[in-house]
């Protein structure tokens, strides 16, 4: 059975001398691994495609179910080159990229996700700021799988506050918290930021200068959260 789709190339794994097991995530299928034959001892094009952070047209072989269908065919729609020269750059993606990994189930079809990585990549190949897109990318992407924090009001009460409880996953107001541990103290500021950018485009993202201040706040309460969700912290966590 062939399928076609778009996919970006998350990781690759080399098997033997010259095979590779690439995992993407595609735009119909979710989170795939396919087999690649004999990529790394062909100079073209289906070679380059398999880099990782490739956007392509890609072709696979397989019964319906396989677990791993072959890969026949990769045409690049974007390499996204620059990204992979510049270090800080895609060091900054890999953290993104392993988050991906992370928190999604093979084959679950999330084209929301999707989009917003392949905007994300747009949005970091013209340079724009890396660690606005970073958070930028882990807010919206913990609103799709349903991991956000909440932040618009205290949980049990609804009252407004800034005091977040990591073990709640939310603000927990002065008096619902009574005899809780001590919480992560949020400005008024990183509390409307975060919620401005659960709504905004990501068209709006380079054209944004909040202070690193408010970054650094917002990052941080973040990683926290992720890292008590996952149990562990990010491997490749670097903002």
């Amino acid at each position: 059975m062939l399928k076609r789709t778009e996919g970006i190339v998350l990781k690759t794994i080399p098997i033997g001398e010259a095979d590779l097991i690439v995992t993407y995530l595609t735009y119909d299928f979710g989170l795939i691994k396919a087999f690649a034959k004999s990529p790394r001892k062909i100079k073209s094009r289906f070679g380059s495609s398999l880099e990782p952070l490739t956007y392509s047209k890609i072709s696979l072989w397989g019964k319906e179910y396989a677990n791993l269908p072959r890969l026949t065919q990769s045409d690049i729609v974007m390499s996204f080159r620059c990204i992979r020269e510049k270090l800080d750059c895609f060091l900054k993606v890999s953290e993104i990229i392993e988050l991906t990994l992370t928190f999604l189930p093979e084959a679950e079809i999330n084209k929301k996700i999707f989009m917003l990585l392949l905007n994300t990549l747009r949005t970091m190949e013209k340079d724009c700021n890396m660690l606005l897109t970073v958070i930028f990318y882990k807010v919206r992407f913990l609103d799709i799988v349903g991991y956000s924090p909440k932040l618009d009001g205290c949980a049990r009460c609804g009252k407004s506050g800034f005091s977040f409880y990591i073990s709640q996953g939310a603000i927990i107001c002065e008096k619902c918290a009574k005899g809780m541990n001590s919480p992560i103290r949020l400005s008024p500021g990183s509390v409307k930021f975060y919620e401005s950018l659960r709504s905004w485009n990501d068209s709006i993202i380079g054209r944004l200068k909040p202070s690193n201040s408010l970054l650094s706040e917002l990052s941080g309460m973040i990683n926290d959260h992720i890292t008590y969700t996952l149990s562990r912290p990010l491997k490749l966590r670097l903002s």
